[in-house]
């Protein structure tokens, strides 16, 4: 499918607004004690999607901590601990995730999302036989957006291009909402896995696509910039890699750019977003070593200059997944020489 033709959805800019309105009003409803555990729980989704369009960390630790209040507000609801697992998840605390899971399934949850929620867990886990049997019985049962999504993501996890390029076909054909936050997802996904497989061309065409649809899509604009490098445009990734460094609490953007300008011989401005990064790795790493442990131990392995820290961080992210990615980071740590 050509992403010049995909399904029409709202503008971005605008989309983006009506989130952070939607936001603000269950904010203001939570002071005054007007919501309802469900519209608390959705408080908690809202709020981590801003976050992760917008590359904000302090989004994520904000909803996670909504959702440990809302479970404590509403310890016998279904809905609260399916929103704590959720943020678990997002933090890499599986273990807690499954165990919340388990409780919302006895508190009655519907067994639909239930499975939707484990198969997620076990493809961060490397799990991908178990989540792929969930996956497949999903679409069996409804072959939905969400089902044919989530298939073709796990696909794209496991290197299978065809099957994953297949699936994210059908997707896109199912798509019935006005809202471009999860299509846009989508799209990122499938420039992940042509990122991958080393195709640049069609990574482009999915990234930029995504960037269309949701301009401020920090991760599909920090693929772009990652691809204009790759390509050769180095002045437009470092412009781009600045905004977006400086917009996002996330180093990955910090790393990338001091990455970048150090190639291109701007040592000194190199050093500074080099420093900045450090600094912001060790505070996640402090909060949380799961969750940060992969992207942290490629900074110590490039820019960060620590390869024995590095092979530590890899293999503390390897047993807890056990990914084609997470492999391949212990292996390039092992390669690279001592500091």
């Amino acid at each position: 499918m050509n992403p010049d033709r995909g399904p029409a959805t709202t503008a971005g800019t605008i989309a983006l607004g009506n989130l952070e309105a939607r936001i603000d009003g269950h904010a203001w409803q939570v002071t005054r004690g007007q919501l309802t555990v469900g519209d608390r729980a959705e408080l908690v989704e809202l709020i981590a999607l801003r976050g992760h369009v917008l590359g904000r960390v302090a989004d994520a630790e904000r909803a996670a901590a909504l959702a440990e209040e809302l479970v404590g507000q509403a310890p016998g609801e279904a809905r609260s601990f399916i929103a704590r697992a959720r943020m678990a998840a997002v933090f890499h605390r599986f273990a807690s995730a499954l165990t919340d899971l388990d409780t919302a399934a006895a508190l009655g949850a519907d067994r639909v999302t239930m499975d939707a929620e484990r198969a997620a867990i076990y493809q961060a886990l490397g799990h991908y036989d178990e989540a792929l049997a969930i996956r497949r019985q999903a679409v069996e049962s409804r072959a939905d957006f969400s089902a044919l999504g989530a298939l073709a993501g796990l696909y794209a996890e496991r290197g299978e291009m065809v099957e994953a390029d297949r699936w994210f076909v059908a997707a896109s054909r199912r798509y019935h909402s006005v809202s471009p936050f999860p299509l846009a997802v989508l799209e990122l996904q499938r420039g992940q896995l042509w990122m991958e497989q080393d195709d640049l061309r069609r990574a482009r065409t999915w990234c930029e696509a995504a960037v269309r649809r949701l301009p401020a899509f920090v991760p599909a604009q920090g693929h772009v910039a990652e691809l204009d490098a790759a390509q050769g445009e180095t002045a437009g990734a470092i412009a781009r890699l600045r905004t977006l460094a400086l917009a996002s609490d996330d180093p990955d953007y910090a790393t990338q750019l001091a990455r970048i300008l150090g190639e291109a011989g701007h040592t000194e401005e190199a050093q500074t977003w080099r420093g900045r990064a450090e600094t912001r790795y060790e505070e996640l790493l402090a909060r949380h070593p799961d969750a940060f442990a992969d992207h942290a131990a490629e900074f110590w392995l490039t820019i960060g200059g620590d390869p024995d820290r590095a092979l530590r961080l890899a293999r503390q992210n390897l047993a807890l997944r056990q990914t084609p990615r997470a492999r391949a980071l212990v292996r390039r740590s092992r390669a690279h020489p001592p500091g």
